[in-house]
Formats: C-alpha cells, structure tokens, sequence
C-alpha cells in the first residue's frame, strides 16, 4: 500500500511539476524539454541531511548523453518520496516532515535515480537567524539596493545598509530605531515589514513579496520569535557553494537549475537556493529568476552570479546551437591567440571573416602601432613587397621606431594623469620623458609596475615620483594602483561592501595601509615636490573604528615593521609570478587598444560578474608575458602576427551579431589624436601648438594643456581618472560639424601650403592628384568608379582647385577615413 502511495503521490507532483514549469517564477515563458534518450542520471545533492524544520533541498537531475552531452533535466523528471511521513516533495524540492529517514526516487527519460534522505530535529525549535535569515531575506527582495533603502539616505525614513553589509546599522534599524514600530510581535502578519511589501499597504517599491515565499517565512517567524539579533557565538557562513559550477549545454539543452549550498563555521551545511540572489552577466544570452532558474535564450555564455549575505560565487554557462549549414572553414592559425580564438569560434559555431587585404592592414597596423598613418611611399613599398613575410616585417620595423615609444606613452600618460594642473608643466614633461625613454628601452612591466609604486625623491630628478603627485591621498592612491594593476574598480567598498565583487570595506582599507604613510611635501625651491615615507602612521576603518593591518588579495593580513616601507611588499606580490590580477589586466589592455574590445570589457573591470570572453586566451597571453619575463613588446607582436587581428573588418552573415569574440575586426571611430595626426597627414599641413616645436604632432602631446578644441570634441581625456572610459570613443553631433565645417578641416584644405596645392605646382594631373589623395587617406588606389567620380566632380567645378577641394574634404569625411579597420 506504501508503494502504491508514494506512486501516486510522485505522479501527482510531476504533473504539477509540468505545469509549473511553463513559465519561470519572473514569467518567462520555457520550452518544453526534449528528454531524448540519455546514457545515465546525475543527480545532486547524491544524499540529503535535513536537521531543522526550516530546511529544504533542492534536487538538480543531469541526463549524460552519448558524446558526453548534458541537460538538465529537473523540469522533466518525476520525484516521489519512499516515506511521505518523512520527506514530503513540491517539485524539485524536498522538506522534512518527521524524524526519521527515506528515499527519494526520480524517474525520467527511461531511467531512475535515488537520493538518501536523512531527517533530524524536526520537532525542535529553530531561532531565525537575523543575518542569514532576516538580512537575506530582505537582500533577496531587493529592500537594500541602491535604489531603495540601501540609499545612503534611506527611502521614506527607513535605511537600511547596501545589500546588508553593515549588520550592525541594520539591528539598529529594525530592532531598536522608532520604537519597532516597523515589526508587530503580537500580529506579526501585520508588521509594516511585511505588509508593505506585500502592498497591503502603500509602498513605493510595489509588490516585493508573496505569503507563502520562503523570504516571507523567515521575516514573519524572525518577528514572531521577538526581532532577536544574532548572539555572538552564532556560526558564521565561510563559504558558499555553487552546482554547476561550469557547464556547456547544447540546444535542445537550454536551462539550468541552480544548488546553492552555504557552509558555516560549525560544519553545517545549508541549502539556502531560495534565499540567494542570482544575476546573469548577459541578459541577451541567459536570464535567470529568482529560484535559480536560468533559460538560455541565445547562443553564447553567461556568468550567473549568486549572493548570500556577504558572499558570492559564479556559474559560468554556455548556450550552444547548431547553425543550419554551418561548416568550420579551418582557417590558418599563426600561433596560439589563433587557436584559442577559432576553438571558441567553432564550438560557438560562428565563422570568422577573410583576412583583410594588404592595404588595409598597413593602414590598421600603422596607426595601433604608431598612431598615424603610412605615407603613399611607404604604403606602396608594402604593397609591391614580394616577401611572404611582409607583414611580420613590418610589424617589426613599426615596433623598432621611436613614434611607437611616443604614442604608447601618450596612452600610459591617460592613465598616470599627466596634466599640468596636477604635476606643474615642467613636472609633466620630465614625467613624459620617462614614459617615452620606458617603452623605448622595452621595460619590463612588472619593473615599470614597482619603478612606480616604490617611487620617491624629488619629482624632478626621480620623475617616476610624480605618479604619487598626481595622486591627492591615500584612498587617491589605493583606487588608481587597484584599477592600473589589478583591474578592480573598487571606489564602491570605500563606503560599503562591493556590490558587485568580493571586494569588502576592509578590503578597501587594508589596501590602503600600504600607501597611508606616503607623504608629500614641497622641495625648498621651484615648484619641485618630495614623495617620502613616514615611519608611521595607521589607517583606521571609519564605520568600524578597526584600525587596519596591511592586506593582500588572497593572501591577508601582512605583518611588516616600522622601519619597513610597506610598499615594496605590495610590489613585491603584485609583480610575482603567480599574482592572478597583474599579468591579466596588463594583456588585456594591449589586446583591448589593438582589437577595439577587451578579452574583458571595460579592460580595467575585472570581476566574476564581467567574465572574459575567451577565458582560456587571457590566461595564456598572461602566461606567455610572465614567460617571456614581462617583455609587453613581445606580447604586442604576439597579437599583431596573429590571424586573428588580421582578420577583415567586413561581416559576414554568420558573424555579423558577434560582438565579443573576435570573428571579425572591429571598426571604431580613430582616437582624437590618430585622427587630428591623419587629417594633418592627408593635407600636408602641420598643427600648431602654443609653445612647442613646429612639427610637433598630436600623439606627441606630454598632456592636454594645449587646450586644443578639436582634440577635445573627439574624446582626448581630462586625465582626471585613472579610468580607461575617460577616452571616450563615441561619436556625437559635435564631431560631425567639426569634420564638416569646422576651423581644423576648413582651414587645412584650403590652406595655400597644403598637398594640393604642391601637386599642382608639381604639375600632377587631376587623376594624379586624387589619387595620391586615396593612397594618403585610405592606403589603396580609387576604384576606376571612384575615380570618374571625382575627375567628373573636378571638371563640373567652375574652379578645378575648389573641386579638388571637395575631393579632398569628402575623402577626411568618409567612414573609410574617420574609423580603423
């Protein structure tokens, strides 16, 4: 009779089980699940422990398909429980019921499971925690984001910390602060807390909650229990676990339901799957609701980040398809960036474009390289180049001139803020000048790293010490050497846990007890300034009181002496060899300004919640530098010989939507400099600036005091940040009628000195003239079409020279000119 119950129960919950499947807990509409005919079930948790009433597990089934293919198949499988007495089933999730134990049997696809299931103190009481109840409770309903009252100011009288980092401001508010007028302990269904939420009463962030939700529960019994804060012997959560934590599913796969397990300090174990908070790094490639659920909806991948309380880990997913038609071209590889990219291309079945041709790889190679473009001479002499290697050639000559030192200093200058309102000008160009003489002799990185963080003296005889000049103070320092090396943004944990990373508020300060004893003070002459080191000197957490120890990621808390300058320890462990941050962030921003994107994106936003597109590709770029002993020139050719930057710009149908791995390059609008340096190339007429050499070009510039308007509208950076965005590379009306009609392009074309000019008094003929205009803008001839155009545009002018004019000022406006590519 026992069986025949249990059966009955089991296929009672897999019909509601189908039916509820139908849309997911935020109303996403789901495909029906195709079972097929799977090899064998996995099923996790593979045993269950139930030592409360309030414990619940969630069950994930796996169907393993021949070729080693998976799919989740907890939607589609039928569970029933051997002692409904013990261990009763809503859905996927068990719940104890009594003492005792059982067995949980699961039926799909043909195939069958079980899972033990042990049942203890369901008849004890258990107290709600109020920071991994209460708190979690409130976080999960979004109460305390940024938005509402996690609010610096709270919203309508009510504050409470940012995603409850603060535990001690949220038991003030919620037990003590006025009177707990928010929480009934008679009624505690009629607690403010609660009925505001569920918009029995007014409430500006709407409905939040459902009775019944587990988030309900726990506030409800929290109040009825007496709104008890935590004693101070209450186990803590040390860590958090995440099934899968990795996975590749490949349509008709396209879901994925999610375990969460917490892990506290007195060994127990959680499932807390309801209670945390989930985000998809990638909306247009998988959502995921408020059960874990996560629906891919496009080919790709997604970072699902989970949150409870205070931690965070990530489920990476991938969301395959097949592509009607689709064959792998097997295009050649040049070294190994190529075989990481094209393994990604293919398992994501997307087709890389052509190689572009060589006239357009001169053009792009030229200006990431030098920043400006080939002269006619020198693009011709690569065209009719018979050696099969030119391009590695070239690439070689580029990164042997002395305009290549200059151009990526002027990029290292954007992050170091060398302005003369911060450094004084003299302090600029000595701090340039070492920039410049740094990337010519090839530094390595990790020396260039430490020259800078250890630096001190006078900055104008030890220039690498205006690094700290630009710096206004600690908190100063210790954001731009995070976001310079580690690629962390971690400005948010100043005042509060990071949102969005593991970065926490004392993370912040004991990062900052490394610079806390830097110290400046004017030379006794000129606008001279010293950086030294005080042998004292703490930082103290403000909403703490705590006064901080040195920190390092990974790593802790650091002991060091008085007489130690904590510097050298920072540099020491940023620069090793195993550092996780240094050597990633330092690849990544070379393959973000020569492919127009970063293997991460922003290039200086590392987190798990910013995954990096080609994972496997960033790694072993960070390897091959730490190889090759920090040679950052070495790793700029590595990606400059290889296909993959070498690929057309020129979409095709089947990689026209990749915006992320690379199957084509990027088209994007020239820096500000490039394009002023092009604009003066193309018309042969210098730009001046006030008080420096004639000749002088843009990417040059020691800073942006020339104040030049030009490089202004086109995204030349304040240098106020150390952030990468300051450089801005959108386009905008302003630039439109700057390249239109504005004094910089209006004043050069019709400059009486300009090339134009110089070709006629040379006696070139009208085709001659355009095109050498061609080969100076876009690094090929006109087309025949391209060149009727023109000639008949020339001979329709009343003035032949205003024609050629018009020739000239179309070729700076076109998109061929204005974008690399």
């Amino acid at each position: 009779m026992h069986t025949k119950l249990y059966v009955a129960i089991g296929l009672l919950l897999a019909a509601s089980t189908q039916a509820l499947a139908a849309t997911t807990s935020d109303g996403l509409k789901l495909e029906a699940i195709v079972i097929g005919k799977p090899e064998r079930l996995e099923v996790q948790p593979a045993k269950i422990m139930l030592n409360t009433s309030r414990q619940q597990a969630q069950l994930v089934v796996t169907g393993v398909y021949s070729g080693g293919r998976v799919q989740d198949l907890t939607r589609a499988a039928t569970f029933a429980s051997s002692e409904p007495a013990v261990v009763t089933l809503r859905q996927s999730v068990a719940f104890p019921a009594h003492d005792g134990q059982a067995e949980i049997r699961i039926e799909v696809g043909g195939l069958k499971a079980s899972v033990p299931v042990e049942v203890r103190g369901v008849a004890k009481p258990e107290r709600v925690s109020f920071e991994y109840g209460t708190l979690v409770a409130l976080t999960k309903q979004g109460c305390n984001q940024g938005a509402c009252h996690g609010s610096p100011s709270g919203k309508g009288g009510f504050r409470l910390s940012l995603r409850a980092y603060d535990a001690v401001l949220d038991t003030e508010t919620l037990i003590r602060e006025a009177f707990n007028r928010r929480t009934n302990l008679f009624e505690p269904e009629r607690s403010l807390l609660l009925t505001k939420p569920l918009m029995e009463v007014a409430h500006g962030g709407g409905r939040r909650i459902k009775v019944g939700d587990p988030s309900y529960e726990l506030l409800r019994d929290w109040i009825a229990q007496g709104c008890q804060a935590d004693p101070a012997d209450a186990p803590r959560c040390v860590r958090l676990e995440v099934y899968p934590r990795e996975r590749v599913l490949h349509r008709p796969a396209h879901t994925q339901q999610m375990l969460v397990l917490a892990h506290f300090s007195d060994g127990s174990v959680r499932d807390v799957t309801p209670l945390a908070s989930y985000s998809s790094s990638d909306e247009a490639i998988a959502t995921v609701d408020a059960s874990g659920l996560a629906v891919g909806l496009e080919r790709g991948e997604s970072a699902v980040l989970v949150r409870y309380a205070q931690l965070m880990e990530t489920s990476y997913l991938t969301f395959l398809q097949d592509v009607p038609g689709f064959k792998w071209p097997a295009p050649k590889e040049n070294n190994f960036v190529d075989g990481f990219v094209f393994d990604k291309l293919r398992m994501l079945q997307i087709a890389p474009s052509e190689l572009c041709s060589d006239g357009e790889f001169i053009r792009r190679v030229y200006l990431d390289v030098i920043g400006l473009l080939p002269t006619p001479a020198e693009t011709q002499a690569f065209l009719t180049d018979p050696t099969p290697n030119r391009r590695e050639q070239l690439i070689d000559r580029l990164l042997d001139r002395p305009e290549f030192a200059r151009f990526w200093a002027m990029r290292w200058g954007d992050l170091l803020r060398l302005r003369g309102s911060k450094l004084t000008p003299a302090g600029v160009q000595k701090f340039h000048h070492w920039l410049v003489q740094a990337v010519a002799s090839n530094m390595p990185y990790d020396e260039f790293a430490r020259t800078l963080i250890t630096s001190d003296g006078n900055t104008f005889q030890s220039p690498p010490a205006n690094f700290y000049r630009a710096l206004a103070d600690t908190a100063d320092c210790t954001e731009t050497m995070s976001q310079l090396f580690l690629g962390a943004r971690i400005q948010c944990a100043k005042c509060h846990n990071h949102p969005f990373e593991r970065w926490t508020q004392d993370n912040y300060y004991g990062l900052g007890a490394f610079f806390q004893r830097v110290a400046r003070k004017k030379a006794p002459a000129g606008d001279e300034m010293v950086i030294f080191v005080n042998r004292t000197g703490e930082i103290v957490q403000p909403r703490t009181g705590k006064t901080m120890k040195p920190w390092l990621p990974a790593s802790g808390d650091v002991s060091l002496t008085d007489e130690t300058d904590r510097r050298t320890a920072l540099a020491n462990w940023l620069t090793g060899p195993n550092n996780p941050y240094f050597a990633r962030v330092g690849v990544n921003r070379i393959w973000g300004h020569l492919m127009g994107r970063g293997i991460v994106e922003p290039v200086d936003d590392f987190r798990d919640s910013n995954p990096p597109s080609i994972a496997k590709l960033l790694d072993a770029l960070a390897r091959d530098l730490v190889e090759h002993h920090y040679d950052l020139k070495h790793t700029i050719r590595t990606i400059l010989v290889s296909r993959t930057y070498q690929l057309s710009s020129h979409t095709t149908p089947e990689n026209k939507d990749d915006v992320k791995y690379f199957s084509h390059a990027r088209a994007r609008l020239l820096g500000a400099e490039q394009l002023l340096d092009a604009i003066c190339q193309v018309t042969g007429i210098e730009e001046k600036y006030a008080g420096l050499p004639s000749g002088t070009r843009a990417t040059e510039l020691a800073s942006p005091d020339v104040d030049n308007e030009f490089l202004k509208v086109f995204g030349q950076p304040a240098r106020e940040t150390p952030c990468q965005c300051e450089r801005s590379g959108d386009s905008n009306l302003s630039q439109a009628l700057q390249m239109i009609n504005g004094p910089v392009v209006h004043g050069k074309v019709h400059d009486a000195n300009n090339r134009l000019r110089r070709l006629i008094a040379a006696g070139k003929t009208h085709a001659e003239i355009i095109d050498e205009l061609y080969r100076s803008a876009f690094c090929r001839a006109p087309s025949d079409a391209e060149m009727l155009t023109a000639l008949g545009h020339v001979a329709g002018s009343k003035d032949s020279m205003r024609g050629l004019e018009d020739v000239c000022w179309a070729l700076l406006n076109a998109n061929e000119f204005l974008l690399q590519h």
